[in-house]
């Protein structure tokens, strides 16, 4: 989707100011800001799609005076919302107003380090052979899907080469409605920087985005 978090090739957003010996966390509500987001995505509620498409839905002036760990809780909400278990009313109050709901399941406090440990995979077998190979010109396709889409604005319509395959992974755009998987062959593309940035890139370096088979065509 066309949205704030979208910021490649952006500008006037200010520099990139890093904080120096940045600590972990600023203050303790993000640290249970964190741990209520992983606890809840671990509920088998909602998938990790789905909490980027709700983050991507922050309305874009809100989005953009956000902190980081703002944009998760705001996200959260949104999800909480949206899949019955809190209700507006309720996020606004901070307290429940009605008797709890029932999760797809429980993180145990003694199994949250393995779980996290272990992590998700998101590679899948194929279920056809692979459209393109290495070396095979390519072009993005110029699409403006209303949804979660893992193709960044600023390659839509670019032409380049692929570098790499990554074999099949779930797709974003199908996994971020809640209604299957769908997995696709991924693909690591390589952009020459004066196809992406015209005269201002310097011929010779690329830039690699890891791209789904369904954004891509045949240049």
């Amino acid at each position: 989707m066309n949205a704030p978090h979208d910021m490649g090739g952006e500008q006037a957003f200010g520099p990139v100011a890093p904080e120096p010996d940045e600590p972990m966390f600023h203050g303790d509500w993000e640290r249970r800001a964190l741990a209520i987001s992983l606890a809840m995505n671990g509920s088998g509620m909602w998938n990790i799609d789905m909490v980027r498409h709700a983050r991507e839905r922050i309305p874009p002036a809100e989005y953009l005076a956000s902190s980081y760990y703002e944009k998760w809780f705001l996200g959260l909400e949104r999800l909480l919302v949206e899949h019955g278990l809190a209700t507006a009313a309720e996020i606004e109050a901070g307290r429940s107003l009605s008797p709890p709901s029932a999760l797809k399941r429980k993180f145990a406090p003694a199994d949250v380090a393995s779980i996290l440990a272990r992590g998700t995979r998101y590679d899948r077998p194929p279920a056809a052979p692979a459209l393109f190979a290495v070396g095979d010109s390519v072009r993005t396709k110029m699409m403006n899907p209303l949804g979660h889409t893992r193709l960044p604005r600023y390659v839509r319509g670019r032409s380049g080469t692929i570098a790499r395959i990554h074999g099949v992974h779930v797709f974003p755009d199908a996994n971020s409605t809640g209604h299957g998987e769908d997995p696709h062959w991924l693909y690591s593309v390589a952009f020459d920087a004066t196809e992406i940035w015209g005269s201002d890139g310097k011929p010779g370096d690329a830039i690699h985005v890891d791209l789904w088979e369904p954004y891509l065509e045949r240049a």
